[in-house]
Order: structure tokens, then sequence, then C-alpha cells
């Protein structure tokens, strides 16, 4: 593939959908582009403001964190497996997050969890909703907000010898 048939098949990808300089890259390649010839073809898109990995970043967090109501973790995470800096990941989370707090999105993410897991096993509620939002990429502290919030702090449970001295 030349360097023509490359920015074709680049401007058809973009026009389905957003992406970051590194994975239009390795798809220009997958299709049989040259790495050199994907490079420079990126490089033009980005430099005419077609690519932009700023721009990609913060519409990625939003719609996942919105959408999908997955946590600063697994956002930041997602991006910088997409290949995008660190430094423009961090800002795209907090940006994310900005209309409506992390802890608030995690507190909707487990009521919509929370009946499933009520009918199924309610002994077990409490562990898989803090599960289910760890794995959604919510930091530990918001997660367990999140559960104390909707069940209330876990009963107190007794050992044997704890028993009040008279």
């Amino acid at each position: 593939m030349d360097a023509k048939a490359a920015r074709v098949a680049a401007f058809d990808l973009l026009a389905r959908k957003a992406w970051s300089a590194r994975e239009l890259t390795r798809r220009l390649a997958r299709q049989g582009a040259p790495a050199e010839v994907a490079r420079a073809v990126v490089a033009e898109l980005e430099s005419r403001g077609y690519v932009n990995d700023e721009g990609f970043a913060r519409w990625w967090a939003e719609a996942r964190a919105r959408g999908r109501r997955v946590g600063s973790l697994r956002l930041a995470r997602e991006l910088r497996a997409r290949g995008i800096a660190p430094a423009l990941a961090a800002a795209a989370v907090a940006s994310a997050f900005d209309e409506v707090p992390e802890a608030e999105r995690a507190l909707e993410a487990a009521r919509r969890r929370l009946p499933a897991l009520l009918r199924s096993r309610p002994d077990r509620a409490r562990a898989r909703l803090g599960d289910y939002l760890l794995r959604r990429g919510y930091p530990a502290r918001v997660a367990l907000a999140a559960v104390t919030r909707l069940l209330g702090r876990p009963e107190a449970v007794e050992e044997p010898g704890d028993e009040p001295r008279a």
C-alpha cells in the first residue's frame, strides 16, 4: 500500500469513528501499509487536525464514564492502552468527572446493579457490589463509599472471647 492508498484508508477509518494516533498507525499497518508510510500519513493527518490525541482522549473518557459507568482507574488504563500519553490521559479522566463527580457515577452504577445482586444472593450483595465497582475501575475508597451509602455499614461481627467484661 502506497501513501495515497494509506491516506484514503485512513480517511475511511476516521469517517467511521475517532482514533488515537497510535491506533490509527497500527490499523493502517495491519491493512498493509509499511510502518514508515503509516506513521507519515498519521503525522500528516495530525498536522491538519484530523487526528488529535487530546480530543480523542477527552471524548473517549467522557463517553465511557457516562455511558458505561466506568471509573477513573479503568479509564486511565484504557487510554494508555490506546497510546495516549499519561498526562493527556489524566487530564481527560479529570474532565470526564467535571459535570458529575466520580462518586455520583459510582453510586448510580451501584444502584443499577444492586437489585440483581439482592435477588440472587442477598447475603453476598455487599461483597459482590464492591467487587463490581472495583472491576468497573472505581477507586476502592469510592466503591466503599457507594456500597456504604446504599447498604449502610456492615454489622460488627463478634468474635468468641469478645464478651464484655464485668
